[in-house]
């Protein structure tokens, strides 16, 4: 199955989501797995596995992950930080895993890009009974800093409208589905070390961003350095993660 073009740009600046993207916290970690009773030594698939920010975080819990992930770039990334041996090429519409292979699956800030009704069918084929579905994504909190609506407002303006980004909530395309419990969702906020050439990164990271032409691309990254250099960045500031969560009834 064919990526969506602004999906298919995240190869493209793999290094700016590398540094940029939050990494996954233990107590975000931890959280999802006591909501799905997971223990160490729980298999679980991540799919959409990017380049492995929740991968490796899953591994240092001690689950046992196989990630998929489709695109040949990022792929290479996961192997390294991860392990060639738990990377699949697959995409969620065709996981290449067999029925009941795995105690849950985790999405990271990657569902909204789905088919849904067919990552839905998919994703309940390989649970095993009762096995649960973890759908994460990061809202880094930049309001602590002086610079925060500026720099919202210049990403605003480059957002587009498209129905991957302002659809129906992940929780609808369960409920539409049919087999899965009532979906709820936990969130779980921490605090990190801020780092000004990281929010950087993060703009340079968003899908329709990268999807710019060059030449403008480079001038919104320029326009984002110099807003965030000329403001006050705290030493400190909160990550939030929030988890859509639901098992096969």
């Amino acid at each position: 199955m064919a990526l969506h073009p602004l999906a298919s740009k995240f190869a493209s600046v793999a290094d700016a989501y590398e540094r940029g993207r939050p990494e996954y916290a233990p107590a975000a970690v931890g959280a999802i797995a006591a909501e799905l009773g997971l223990t160490p030594g729980g298999r679980v698939l991540d799919l959409a596995a990017g380049t492995g920010k929740l991968s490796r975080a899953l591994l240092a819990y001690g689950l046992e992950v196989v990630a998929v992930e489709p695109q040949a770039e990022l792929r290479e990334r996961l192997a390294a930080a991860a392990g060639a041996e738990r990377v699949l090429d697959g995409v969620a519409e065709a996981i290449p895993l067999p029925d009941a292979a795995v105690d849950a699956v985790t999405v990271a800030d990657g569902f909204h890009w789905f088919d849904q009704a067919r990552a839905l069918a998919e994703i309940e084929r390989v649970l095993r009974p009762r096995g649960g579905l973890a759908v994460v994504w990061t809202v880094p909190d930049w309001t602590g800093a002086s610079w925060a609506h500026e720099l919202g407002q210049l990403i605003s303006g480059l957002r587009p409208e498209h129905p991957y980004f302002d659809g129906p909530p992940w929780s609808d395309a369960v409920a539409a589905a049919g087999g899965w419990a009532a979906p709820r969702e936990v969130r779980i906020t921490v605090t990190r070390p801020a780092d000004p050439g990281r929010v950087v990164d993060y703009v340079g990271s968003l899908s329709f961003v990268a999807a710019l032409p060059e030449g403008e691309r480079a001038r919104t990254l320029a326009e984002a350095a110099a807003i965030v250099e000329a403001g006050e960045t705290p030493a400190e500031l909160p990550v939030r993660y929030v988890a859509g969560l639901t098992e096969r009834a």
